[in-house]
């Protein structure tokens, strides 16, 4: 029998989001929306609104929930914004994104990650979606500057070329520590300064190029 995953997603929202704290009703009316289960692998739909990560191949995941809904509500998004994503992935987490900002360009350095992305995506009808393959510890300079940068993946530290393609008072949530766990930071420009806020522990798999983790192999 086919899962109910609006029953599931409705759930989700309700039982991992709402009770830990997540109550900005646009984050949450975005989770409710959009289809995880489109953006997992068939063997692990069933899994798609579980408590945790799930492999989509190439040694990546698709974020926990609750991660993917606490790094958004840490953007703080309006609407109408332009939003940089650093590490693809599955495509979901751009979703969310496509649905409380007005654009979002996002790059990822797995073209095969890229290229199921962007399909299931246009098969959601999402238009204000731009998929890049590159370099993302870069950033995307040719369409800087942006008033949020997010980053789904554990940084050494915190990139000076993303910083820099920042809006003033923009904002960027990035994941920032060892290997293996990282705090959830933000930081917002202020000027030639920045405010640095740290959120939690968290575990994501490593920022791998120019700027990441030298030598790190994914998977």
């Amino acid at each position: 029998m086919e899962p109910d995953f609006e029953k599931t997603r409705n759930a989700m929202v309700d039982e991992q989001l709402i009770v830990r704290g997540i109550s900005d009703k646009r984050v949450l009316d975005a989770f409710r929306k959009v289809p995880r289960h489109e953006f997992i692998p068939t063997r692990d739909r069933e899994y798609a609104y579980s408590d945790y990560p799930l492999p989509i191949g190439y040694g990546q995941t698709i974020s926990q929930p609750y991660m993917a809904a606490l790094m958004t509500e840490c953007l703080g998004l309006k609407g109408d914004e332009k939003i940089l994503e650093i590490g693809t992935g599955s495509g979901y987490q751009a979703a969310i994104l496509a649905d409380l900002a007005g654009k979002v360009f996002s790059v990822e350095r797995i073209e095969a990650l890229a290229s199921a992305a962007k399909k299931v995506l246009g098969y959601l009808g999402y238009r204000n979606i731009a998929i890049t393959v590159g370099d993302g510890t870069l950033g995307l300079e040719e369409k800087a500057p942006y008033d949020g940068i997010i980053v789904t993946a554990g940084a050494p530290a915190i990139p000076d070329a993303i910083i820099g393609q920042l809006k003033e008072k923009g904002r960027l949530v990035i994941p920032v520590g060892g290997n293996f766990n990282q705090v959830l930071t933000i930081v917002e420009k202020n000027g030639d300064s920045v405010n640095i806020q740290e959120i939690c522990g968290c575990v994501f798999v490593p920022l791998i190029e120019d700027k990441g983790w030298p030598g790190a192999k994914a998977g």
